[in-house]
């Protein structure tokens, strides 16, 4: 029974990776460039998914940054939020004069604020240039299949498959790269405006603690 199940899943397996390599190479060069888009892409994806995800997660409240700062004193280790950030970097900055500090606190703001939009501006030229990369082999296989006819004519089928064969697979794989991107840098940049106002919010409110 388990030698019959390994060997269905060694079959499957093997099947689908023979579907995937076969459609990929049918859809030539000009594949490389895609698939190499959606890599990076999606690398810097999952990287600002995980930076936010945890400056969302185990976040002190404003009020206890605000007495943190007032008493001098670290946020526990287990909060990584935003705001505990925020404060660790006032904390290990903080100059003891009111006038420097509020200083020191606007220019951690400004440089907190500007990290979350990092690599936002990467991901949403990725995902734009992708449906460019697929027309480009659209245009190319098109021009595959005018050839084919120049040389064999119209009734040679199997010839001409190969170069709609390229037009269409990357036209399709570039929008399938493209789609989920720009849905991706939208979410990232809703995700990166909140943080920027709850940082920006909570700065403002620490000033009030600067003795």
């Amino acid at each position: 029974m388990k030698m019959a199940l390994f060997e269905s899943i060694n079959f499957f397996c093997s099947t689908y990776w023979f579907n995937i390599t076969s459609y990929l190479g049918s859809g030539g060069v000009v594949m490389i460039p895609i698939l190499s888009l959606s890599f990076v892409m999606w690398v810097l994806i999952f990287n600002r998914v995980v930076v936010m995800r945890r400056l969302f997660i185990k976040n002190i409240p404003r009020r206890e940054a605000g007495e943190l700062v007032r008493q001098n004193r670290m946020p526990d280790e287990k909060y990584k939020g935003a705001n505990s950030l925020l404060v660790r970097e006032f904390l290990s900055r903080r100059s003891g004069e009111p006038a420097l500090d509020a200083f020191i606190l606007d220019e951690i703001v400004v440089r907190l604020i500007g990290e979350m939009d990092k690599y936002l501006a990467i991901i949403a030229v990725l995902s734009g240039v992708a449906p460019l990369l697929g027309l480009l082999g659209t245009v190319v296989g098109m021009m595959t299949t005018f050839e084919v006819i120049t040389i064999f004519g119209t009734g040679n089928a199997r010839a001409m498959a190969g170069g709609i064969s390229v037009a269409l697979i990357t036209t399709q794989t570039g929008l399938l790269v493209s789609i989920p991107g720009l849905y991706m840098s939208g979410f990232l940049t809703r995700r990166a405006t909140n943080l920027k106002h709850r940082i920006a919010a909570t700065g403002f409110y620490l000033k009030r603690f600067l003795e």
